[in-house]
Parts: structure tokens; sequence; C-alpha cells
């Protein structure tokens, strides 16, 4: 059955991150409403001054904005670029897919948020370093990468079957 989506039936709430320069309303979890099983949607609103989620990128996740009003600037990994109603773009999946928005208009900038899921997910951000496994939103820093076998010297003692027969 087709689920449509008005002004009229949807809520938004603010989404405010510690950093003032982040924050931006979402609609509720729409792909969760109609069960999607590979996209993840919501309508944003970004309002006049602000960010959207710091510059990533995704490692297993395609995603798509449409700017449904207003304007906004996106960054990208080679320029920056003015967006506006109607606008659709596309972020592949890698570091050329990375991405970030500022509105820098005195109006809302309204969009639609869509994205691929097929399971887990790295999100990569690359002007502070981190990762973030998802959809756990496990965060780590990216600079300690290590040797596959690290720690793994010593398999042998943890093969002791003791009392185990």
């Amino acid at each position: 059955m087709a689920q449509i989506f008005t002004e009229e039936n949807m809520s938004f709430e603010l989404r405010q991150s510690p950093i003032p320069e982040f924050s931006w309303h979402t609609s509720q979890k729409l792909s969760e409403i109609v069960k999607s099983k590979h996209l993840q949607f919501d309508v944003r609103s970004l309002d006049p001054g602000k960010y959207s989620y710091p510059y990533h990128f995704h490692r297993n996740s395609e995603e798509i904005f449409v700017i449904l009003s207003g304007k906004a600037t996106l960054r990208t990994p080679n320029k920056f670029v003015e967006l506006n109603k109607g606008d659709i773009v596309f972020f592949e999946i890698g570091p050329e897919g990375a991405h970030q928005l500022y509105n820098h208009t005195e109006a809302p900038c309204m969009f639609i948020d869509i994205g691929t899921n097929v399971g887990l997910d790295v999100c990569e951000y690359p002007d502070s370093g981190k990762i973030n496994i998802l959809p756990y939103q496990e965060i780590y820093q990216s600079n300690q990468n290590v040797d596959y076998y690290k720690g793994e010297d010593k398999v042998s003692e943890k093969w002791t079957l003791g009392d185990r027969t």
C-alpha cells in the first residue's frame, strides 16, 4: 500500500548537537513508519546559519538529497556548490561521496535525505578523523589503525583446556 506523507501529517523535532552550529529539524523516521527494508529516508529542515551533519562519507550506503525548498551550500571533496529547490544530489559510497550542507541564506532549507540500508555501515569523518559503526553509533578515532595480528601472538595460551574435556 502506498503511504503519502504531507506537511499536515508529518511532525518535526529539533536535533541540537552540543556544538550550536550543528542543528536541524527532522521528521519522524518515515522509513520506520513504512517498514522499509532497504531505504532510510526523512525530511529535514536546515535553519539559516546551520550545518547538517559533520562532513562525512559512507562505506556501505549510497545517499540522495532532494531539495524541496530554500537553498544551501554543499561541500564535496572537490568544490562548494549552491543547491536550489528541485536539485537532486547523489552521493556515492566512499571518499568521493563525502558531503556536508550549510544553510548560507536567511530562510530554512528543506530537503529529503534518502539512503540505502543494507546492514552495517561505516561512516567516516575526514575533518575529525573519526569512524562511526552504524547503526550502533560506536564512534572511534581512525588514527588507531593496527596490524591485523596485533595481540594475537599468545594464541596457544587461550587454548588451554584445563577442566574442559
